[in-house]
């Protein structure tokens, strides 16, 4: 059977759905996904996360990620280019002040409920200089690939191992 390459950008629905085996090589090096063990965010996060935002979530290098998965689903190592790993600054736009609306999304992604329609919807009502703060327990990569397609701008940082503060205002 020609089994799925494992690149960066699969789906992590889609590696699990065809290396089920690898799900708990993939909690144990990047503990981060353990989430995957919800039913409810397996079936809506894990289908359309992609293996490079996953990195991202996870705090581990795509090429150390992508690689690790392949050795163990019997697949030779390959080059993995990395996207940019500097420290983003913070933008001078991230005024505290200008905060208009924050949601600590934490609860709902545990219950399975994905935040995308309710922050699609809110940050519309933003104007200029208004920021939406969304407080999530990791990067939410998929959501701010959306948000940034909406022509929206976005500034990520970690709070803790547990809580990222994602800001959202209008270009």
């Amino acid at each position: 059977m020609n089994k799925l390459q494992i690149t960066p950008e699969i789906k992590v629905a889609e590696l699990l759905d065809n290396f089920p085996e690898l799900e708990d090589k993939l909690i144990e090096i990047a503990p981060p996904f353990k989430k995957l063990k919800n039913p409810v965010l397996r079936k809506t996060l894990a289908k359309v996360t992609t293996l490079r935002q996953a990195s991202k979530v996870g705090g581990i290098s795509l090429a150390e990620l992508i690689n690790t998965l392949r050795i163990e689903a019997g697949q030779n190592e390959i080059a993995v280019e990395e996207s940019q790993t500097k420290k983003e600054l913070k933008p001078n736009w991230v005024i505290e002040e200008n905060i208009k609306i924050t949601y600590d999304a934490s609860l709902d992604l545990e219950n399975g409920v994905h935040p995308v329609a309710k922050v699609s919807k809110e940050i519309l009502t933003l104007t200029e200089n208004e920021i939406y703060l969304l407080i999530t327990p990791f990067l939410p990569g998929p959501l701010i690939d959306i948000v940034k397609e909406k022509g929206f701008s976005t500034f990520s940082e970690n709070k803790s191992a547990a809580e990222v503060h994602t800001y959202i205002t209008r270009n």
